[in-house]
């Protein structure tokens, strides 16, 4: 798989290298899934900048992870929809609740500050 999976304290970055098919897009939110779990995560960052395209597959999938993330106690901010996809899955009318997105890492790790520990937010 395509996917780099990195920890960064209490965050688990999930960086996707290049376009996945249908089984590997299921298996990263398998994968995903299970280390949120194993590394007791607070908070997990999937960035899909390499993504050319992300269709109503991916779309679900990626919903899919941010929900089964935050069943097992972890938020989740999607990084990097380049202004093309951002263009196309609006056109496609793509829903994306309840995913969280923000345009870079910096920008992630202070979403997921605020969400997993709001007193942080007011320092």
């Amino acid at each position: 798989m395509t996917v780099a999976v990195l920890h960064q304290g209490e965050y688990i970055i999930a960086s996707i290298q290049s376009d996945l098919s249908d089984s590997q897009v299921l298996a990263l939110r398998d994968e995903l899934a299970e280390r949120v779990g194993r590394s007791r995560a607070r908070g997990m960052i999937v960035d899909v900048a390499a993504l050319d395209v992300i269709d109503s597959f991916v779309a679900r999938a990626l919903r899919s992870i941010a929900v089964t993330a935050r069943l097992r106690g972890a938020e989740t901010v999607v990084v990097g929809i380049r202004p093309d996809v951002a263009i196309a899955m609006v056109q496609f009318n793509l829903n994306m609740e309840p995913l969280r997105t923000a345009l870079d890492l910096d920008e992630a790790f202070a979403v997921l500050d605020a969400l997993t520990d709001p007193e942080a937010a007011l320092r």
